[in-house]
């Protein structure tokens, strides 16, 4: 059984969520739609394995020092 959108709709305002959420979808998933970081997904998936790690070093420690500023800042 499947409940009509009209039902969805209320269910989730019931719930205090979205129909998104109720189907799945989430923060993470919205990602994935994002031209911009799709193409780089993409780019990144035909590179060789010694490529992509050294591109994910950077990228963690790009993460780390913005992730760090911002924790100093609200200070």
């Amino acid at each position: 059984m499947q409940p009509s959108i009209e039902t969805a709709k209320k269910l989730a305002d019931l719930l205090g969520s979205t129909v998104g959420y109720l189907l799945g979808e989430n923060e993470e998933s919205n990602i994935f739609k994002d031209p911009e970081m799709l193409e780089r997904f993409k780019t990144i998936k035909g590179f060789k394995e010694d490529d992509k790690e050294k591109i994910y070093f950077t990228l963690d420690a790009l993460i780390h020092e913005v992730t760090n500023c911002k924790q100093y800042a609200h200070k």
